[in-house]
């Protein structure tokens, strides 16, 4: 509690005693959190902790006015989220480029060299975990904000998910008033995943299918208590903001940086002075990584030095200056059981090995796709054949080879079926295709198929309604149409397995929210073949209502970047179909929005457009969250750190050293009264005649 809180408790009645043991309180139990979630060092037992735990609650209870957000207390339960936020992010998550082999990454390392001539450089090496990045603010000390990648620029909030993760520390082990960005990646250990899935076995619940999935899944829960009951933890990895600390110049001290505030690290990152150090790392791991308690599918390297990073830049997409080696796909050997058929939302019918259980990768391999009839052909796939499986991007398996000299004789051919092995319908394949499909429309593994699709993450991102949910309503006739989703009521669900009043309520309201998805979402959801989200989204920017699409001919739709004659004839004969247009007009009548909000142009009188800004110290009228989110808007783009490269830099009260710096470097400085000046200017349509003064 910070002092201003402590005047304002006692000015209410709270006796000094009390006040003082609830800090204590509250020191003790983040030092054990410490101990335990970072340094994996207790120095109490859990009865000690609780009862600490148990004494900080009761005062709090006695005496409501002395909760604050960074309570201990306060990190489980909350009143479940109708629906996630958005956040921009201070400095934008850029994912990182793959090398594949040794060579690509010597390649890389020779293009860093080229554009470093002459320098040393020096390499940070660090464990790839396979979980949700995810990004924390933390102003003065205290966490205030937590957000996922999202596009890399926006993220959604799951500040009140991420506050019940314990090694997250709610204040950093710090003196005086520390801001600071922080990237991590959350994530479920191997063994705590293995017993979530045994729990929800016994449950009847639908199991996750890996510790990334349970682990993204868990953050963005709409109830935060669900959160709190998932065994989750996080390795922080880059310091992306900082003010109120002298920033290190390295890489490497960045992240010991990190540990001293209270922040959990990867003990396992090395620094390497060439690149062939990094490659003997990169070979240490590539066995030893499966002995870990947590899913690791690569290496991460960086280079070292601050100043050498800021001079390679990045691209679009993926910063110069790092690059992920990714292990190559582990294969065994293990034997076809069965061929079974998957029919899709398209009505693909899709063959899939039943495998004889293998250990592959650190998980067990039951099934394994063989993506369509011309690959078993190729293949020449049999059931009873002993075949090599691989997992492709180590998450999905397949099958790569037939060991046709084990064969006993026994084996037996596969043919595709000549009927739905769901609803019975015809299957064709269409000339110059290799998938066949079910004629159906109707068919019921068509409409689950399309319903999960339709409430995917990328899609109309409705929480909770799973394929098990799916699969019920479609059962019970409630649902027959992506339409009747927006007609269901809590009463109807709350009758369903597995779903009491407040599921029910939970889900209703993850349903409506999605009504304000937008034009890209939807248009993803629909389910239209050659149309993936990018081609979603160039879509609704072009045409800007659903309606402008549904009138548009194949030519006008082939105007649209990257829309080939392909695309535009599959929308086409999509919304040819009298059904999907009165699907949509349906959806629009329940509320769903079917145009694109059009993105704000940034005035042209505005000095901000292109141009690199950072902001410093506290400004009065707005908060720094406010000020860089305007600049966004103005045509700015924010950076979190002053160099040669920064145009201006905002300055309210308490600068700190970022001022000391932008005047070395002879960047504009605009303090307070001069920045509200150009923003008034900007509002009447003028050029600014004054935009601040090289210090």
């Amino acid at each position: 509690m910070d002092a201003v809180g402590e005047e304002r408790a006692e000015a209410r009645g709270v006796p000094p005693d009390v006040l003082e043991r609830v800090r204590a309180l509250r020191d003790q139990i983040a030092y054990h959190d410490y101990r335990y979630y970072v340094l994996d060092a207790p120095v109490i037992s859990d009865a000690e902790y609780d009862a600490l735990m148990r004494e900080l609650r009761e005062l709090e209870q006695r005496h409501p006015q002395l909760v604050t957000p960074d309570s201990p207390t306060q990190r489980v339960g909350g009143a479940p989220l109708p629906e996630f936020g958005s956040v921009r992010h201070r400095t934008p998550m850029l994912s990182l480029d793959n090398a594949y082999s040794v060579e690509e990454l010597r390649a890389w390392a020779a293009r860093v060299a080229r554009l470093l001539p002459g320098e040393p450089v020096s390499f940070v090496t660090e464990l790839k975990i396979d979980g949700l990045a995810i990004s924390l603010e933390y102003e003065d000390g205290r966490f205030v904000r937590g957000a996922t990648r999202g596009d890399g620029t926006v993220g959604e909030d799951v500040t009140q998910n991420l506050r019940t993760i314990r090694s997250i520390p709610l204040r950093l082990r710090c003196d005086g008033p520390v801001s600071l960005d922080v990237r991590g990646e959350v994530y479920m250990v191997k063994s705590a995943f293995a017993r979530l899935n045994e729990e929800r076995a016994r449950r009847g619940e639908p199991l996750f299918a890996n510790p990334r999935n349970a682990a993204a899944g868990s953050v963005r829960q709409l109830d935060p208590s669900v959160t709190a009951g998932r065994p989750l933890d996080i390795f922080c990895y880059t310091l992306a903001y900082l003010e109120g600390m002298e920033l290190p110049p390295t890489h490497w001290e960045r992240l010991q940086l990190l540990r001293e505030l209270g922040l959990r690290v990867n003990p396992h990152v090395r620094r390497c002075e060439s690149l062939d150090e990094v490659v003997d790392y990169i070979e240490y791991w590539s066995h030893r990584r499966h002995e870990l308690d947590y899913e690791t599918d690569g290496i991460v390297v960086k280079v070292d030095r601050i100043d050498q990073q800021e001079r390679l830049g990045a691209t679009a997409k993926s910063p110069r200056w790092a690059i992920a080696y990714k292990y190559p796909a582990e294969q065994a050997v293990t034997r076809v059981l069965a061929i079974d058929v998957n029919v899709g939302r398209t009505g693909a019918l899709t063959p899939v090995a039943v495998l004889e259980p293998v250990r592959l990768g650190g998980t067990t391999v039951s099934r394994a796709g063989l993506h369509n009839e011309d690959i078993i052909r190729k293949l020449d796939v049999r059931v009873g054949d002993w075949v090599k499986v691989q997992k492709a991007g180590e998450i999905i398996p397949e099958v790569v080879e037939v060991l046709k000299e084990r064969r006993s004789g026994q084996e037996h051919p596969f043919q595709m079926p000549e009927s739905c092995p769901v609803c019975g319908a015809r299957v064709v394949r269409p000339e110059g295709e290799a998938i066949w499909r079910c004629v159906n429309r109707q068919c019921r593994a068509q409409l689950v198929e399309g319903l999960i699709h339709f409430a995917s993450r990328d899609a109309m991102d409705i929480e909770g309604l799973g394929p098990a949910l799916v699969t019920q309503l479609v059962e019970r006739g409630l649902v027959s149409s992506p339409a009747d989703l927006y007609r269901l009521d809590v009463d109807r669900l709350a009758t369903l397995e597995r779903m009491g009043p407040k599921s029910a309520a939970n889900v209703v309201g993850a349903i409506q929210a999605s009504k304000g998805r937008g034009l890209a979402r939807l248009l993803y959801a629909l389910g239209i073949r050659h149309v993936g989200e990018g081609t979603a989204r160039d879509l609704a920017r072009h045409f800007g209502s659903i309606e402008a699409i549904m009138q548009a001919s194949v030519e006008e739709l082939m105007k649209v970047p990257d829309v080939g004659e392909v695309v535009a004839r599959s929308i086409r004969e999509f919304f040819d179909e009298p059904a999907n247009r009165r699907l949509v007009q349906e959806l629009a009548s329940l509320g769903v929005v079917t145009t694109q909000a059009r993105e704000p142009r940034p005035s042209a009188a505005s000095p901000f457009v292109g141009k690199r800004v950072v902001v410093t110290g506290t400004l009065a009228r707005y908060s720094r969250r406010e000020v860089e989110e305007l600049l966004a808007s103005l045509g700015a783009q924010v950076s979190g750190s002053v160099s040669a490269k920064t145009d201006y830099l905002v300055v309210g009260e308490s600068p700190g050293s970022k001022l000391d710096k932008a005047r070395a470097l002879g960047v504009t400085i605009l303090d307070e009264p001069t920045f509200y000046r150009v923003l008034e200017a900007i509002d009447k349509g003028e050029a600014p005649s004054h935009a601040g003064h090289h210090a």
